[in-house]
């Protein structure tokens, strides 16, 4: 029974991730709420636009938040979604002023956590 309730209070312990995507011309804002930001990221690139058409795919991640349980995310997701569009648009500029799509930093942040160098190599640099 604990590893029971242990493993459930791990998985609550999961990063999660709230985030704003828009399509190349700014006209629509999504807020959205992942686990995996990256994967939610290439799913929505790679969808075929079923609701939009092509200028209208929601491909940009312009603004996210990584936060440590899952009742937070819920949480500030519920609150982001009730923004109006100014509100959005305002978070969005305080830290991405030129709306530039922020998954390539996250893909090269990403890389480098799960890359290695070894204990010599990083002697060596300092």
């Amino acid at each position: 029974m604990s590893t029971l309730i242990s493993s459930v209070s791990r998985n609550k312990n999961i990063k999660k991730y709230v985030f704003i995507v828009t399509d190349r011309n700014r006209n629509n804002l999504h807020v959205g709420l992942s686990a995996d930001i990256l994967k939610t990221m290439d799913f929505y690139k790679k969808m075929p636009s079923l609701m939009f058409d092509a200028s209208q795919q929601l491909t940009r991640l312009v603004y996210f938040e990584e936060l440590n349980d899952e009742t937070t995310a819920t949480t500030r997701f519920n609150l982001l979604n009730r923004y109006t569009r100014i509100q959005k648009e305002r978070m969005v500029r305080t830290v991405n002023a030129d709306w530039l799509d922020l998954t390539m930093a996250l893909k090269n942040e990403n890389l480098i956590n799960t890359v290695r160098l070894p204990q010599h190599i990083l002697s060596f640099a300092s």
